[in-house]
């Protein structure tokens, strides 16, 4: 197993340098202020970085990827993320140096595109953005990246079972150390699936979601790929679309008709009411 002795120096070099990832202008060519940042999380292999580069260059903020660096300090210790997770779990080292990383970044005050996937935690006052997506499209994408030492799978089978592995292990870690789980659904203002949405759906989600006026904190807004809700004959009625979110499933309990309707007419996002997490009622 490769020694951390070397984190230090990382930690200085990349802490000078610090982790900008792209600054793009925005669309006319000239630089655009927005009152919040946005931070997203989400599944591992749920796009991400396509959404957040978009994002950055649709209001001309700098974009900064926490999880870019973690990569790059798995790779620079002859690790997968995998290992590297896992190895995170017994030195401490690591996250207290994404978390000082992520300290710094919000205490700045600039407005930015953060993707990362604790940073909900750390920034208070954001837009806190989910991606989520079915695990086997999931392991797709990932299985299509070529030339990444430290994602490389022989099928998405294996694909599947590592990034369950990797998920589970952030969420056990970040549980042990933070009392906080990042699966649960009210963490954040936005949830939204990108199973079969194109990146500019999503991007186009979140951007109403920062012009709609903030007010006393609710039930995150949800948008799900239809195909992905399970509908029984129970819920056969009019009306919004009820869903509770069992794990990585989502399970229909009111609106069926809406439901039926939107996956005829081929929807890739249809809007949904989230259930409380715990006991099932809507959350508002």
């Amino acid at each position: 197993m490769p020694h951390l002795s070397a984190l230090r120096r990382v930690s200085r070099t990349e802490r000078d340098s610090r982790p900008v990832v792209s600054a793009p202008q925005s669309r006319d060519g000239g630089a655009v202020t927005h009152p919040r940042t946005v931070v997203l999380n989400g599944d591992l292999g749920s796009g991400k970085t396509t959404v957040s580069v978009m994002l950055a260059d649709r209001l001309g903020v700098r974009r900064i990827s926490i999880g870019d660096i973690y990569r790059r300090m798995a790779a620079e210790h002859g690790m997968t993320a995998l290992q590297f997770n896992l190895h995170s779990e017994l030195d401490d080292k690591i996250d207290n140096h994404i978390d000082q990383l992520q300290h710094d970044v919000a205490a700045s005050g600039e407005r930015l595109v953060v993707d990362s996937r604790l940073a909900w935690h750390f920034f208070t006052g954001a837009l806190k953005v989910h991606l989520i997506t079915d695990p086997v499209v999931a392991a797709r994408r990932v299985l299509g990246r070529t030339g990444d030492p430290v994602e490389n799978y022989r099928s998405v089978e294996e694909a599947r079972d590592h990034l369950a592995g990797r998920s589970e292990s952030e969420r056990q870690r970040f549980l042990s150390r933070y009392g906080v789980d990042k699966t649960r659904l009210s963490n954040y203002d936005v949830v939204c699936d990108t199973t079969s949405a194109a990146p500019e759906q999503v991007v186009m989600r979140i951007v109403e979601a920062l012009e709609t006026p903030t007010g006393t904190p609710s039930a995150p807004v949800c948008h799900l790929d239809p195909g992905r809700v399970h509908s029984t004959a129970a819920t056969d009625e009019d009306g919004e679309i009820v869903v509770r979110y069992q794990a990585p499933s989502f399970v229909a309990v009111r609106g069926n008709r809406r439901l039926s309707a939107a996956l005829r007419a081929g929807e890739t996002l249809v809007p949904v009411v989230l259930a409380d997490e715990d006991h099932g009622a809507e959350i508002r």
